[in-house]
């Protein structure tokens, strides 16, 4: 990885489609290792999660191109690479396996849950927390040491109907549910990534597992409707 980083590096200090043009070899290059990692990543998760099917990297691979309609940074590209394993692909709406290695400046990630969660699957997953008795909490303190819940966005007060004095309260806030781990590129360029990476995956399968079944209930619910 450490040729895809000083790519990434020369990228965020030129990112212009004329310097990308000329370093388009390198490019190719670098994406070709980042596809063939998200490949051994895509077996070795499918031996621990059955729900990832045969999948291909382009199922999960983002685009280093940014969509710059409506942004007012109008840079080209990405400064990072990212990939998100889920059932169906990064498109299909469960949540997944995802990470990304990134400039100076930008950072790594590794992440399990969504970012992006609907009004429909957060009041399914509030409401399954509520009626757990505290059994995502201990799901989430068994996720490891180094995974932990993004509570960044999370809301100020507590959404009605939950109940503010909750043990759990905390937890209603969350906007999306997401558990996290910044590496430094030490942990990026080590000879034995993808390990590391399928480990902390591995530990966040039942954290995933507790989402996933929220959106599964959640579609359900839509096909009902629409056969009503």
């Amino acid at each position: 990885m450490k040729e895809t980083l000083a790519f990434l590096d020369g990228l965020a200090l030129h990112n212009d489609r004329l310097w990308f043009n000329a370093h388009k070899a390198e490019y190719q290059a670098a994406a070709a290792r980042f596809s063939a990692l998200v490949e051994e990543l895509i077996e070795g998760i499918r031996a621990f999660d059955d729900t990832i099917g045969p999948l291909q990297p382009k199922d999960c691979i983002y685009r280093i191109y940014r969509d710059i309609r409506f942004s007012k940074d109008k840079s080209p590209y990405k400064t990072h690479m990212g990939a998100y394993i889920n059932r169906g692909g990064k498109k299909s709406g469960y949540s997944g396996y995802y990470f990304h290695v990134g400039a100076k400046g930008t950072g790594n990630m590794v992440a399990a849950g969504d970012i992006m969660c609907p009004p429909d699957v957060l009041k399914i997953i509030r409401e399954d927390i509520q009626m757990g008795d505290g059994d995502f909490r201990r799901i989430i303190s068994q996720a490891g040491p180094r995974l932990v819940l993004d509570e960044s966005q999370a809301l100020k007060r507590v959404p009605p109907p939950f109940p503010a004095d909750s043990p759990d309260a905390p937890l209603f806030k969350l906007k999306y549910y997401c558990l996290f781990y910044e590496p430094d590129n030490r942990f990026m360029t080590a000879r034995n990534l993808k390990e590391k990476l399928l480990d902390l995956f591995h530990d966040a399968k039942p954290f995933l597992d507790y989402i996933n079944r929220a959106v599964e209930y959640a579609q359900e619910e839509k096909r009902a409707g629409w056969r009503d």
